[in-house]
């Protein structure tokens, strides 16, 4: 499998954080956004934005901005399959999606995912950490996605499909385990963003 193209999501809407972009928020002097950057591009054949709104504001990053192409904020999975749009276009045959406001993903992110999806028909996985509650816990920002599956979906969200383990499971989806619980941690809050630097 050719490697994929690399994804980041930053279309949310970033309410609990009083709105605005929080992969633009500061870290330890560098952007979350910067952060996301670094530690996905080494892992990609090439990289994108998703984000909604004046692309301007990401200029100084030099990635291509790709908006939803559902109308209404319709979540995560708009975000993947303008991503999986956009890398049909360029003749990928899958992306990783990653979330802006996440700076601490494994450096391996997008081997392990690729390591969970062999043998699979369309490599479909998501990232996922030990839970104590539930055993597990899925991280669906973090996920391995098959273009060839992006018009099936289109179809799902104009449906009003939402939710990603609903259609990650609904197509044989696998989960690659991280061990570090923390790996996943994101920036909701300002008291998420002062957890962070704590954990820098």
């Amino acid at each position: 499998m050719k490697q994929p193209l690399g994804v980041i999501l930053a279309g949310g809407q970033a309410t609990r954080m009083g709105g605005g972009d929080k992969g633009l928020l500061l870290l330890g002097g560098q952007t979350l956004l910067t952060r996301v950057i670094d530690r996905l591009a080494p892992q990609v054949a090439g990289l994108a934005l998703n984000a909604n709104g004046d692309p301007a504001r990401f200029d100084a990053y030099d990635l291509p901005v790709l908006p939803d192409s559902v109308d209404g904020f319709a979540g995560p999975l708009a975000g993947v399959l303008a991503g999986l749009d956009w890398a049909a276009k360029q003749g990928a045959e899958t992306i990783v999606t990653a979330a802006a406001d996440t700076p601490f993903f494994p450096p391996d992110l997008v081997p392990q995912l690729l390591l969970a999806s062999e043998g699979m028909a369309h490599p479909l996985v998501l990232a996922a950490t030990p839970d104590p509650d539930r055993g597990t816990a899925r991280h669906p920002t973090f996920g391995l996605w098959p273009v060839a599956l992006r018009d099936d979906l289109r179809s799902a969200l104009s449906g009003g499909l939402r939710k990603v383990v609903l259609w990650t499971d609904r197509h044989g989806g696998r989960t690659a385990l991280f061990p570090q619980e923390e790996a996943f941690f994101n920036v909701n809050t300002p008291a998420d963003l002062a957890r962070a630097e704590g954990m820098l």
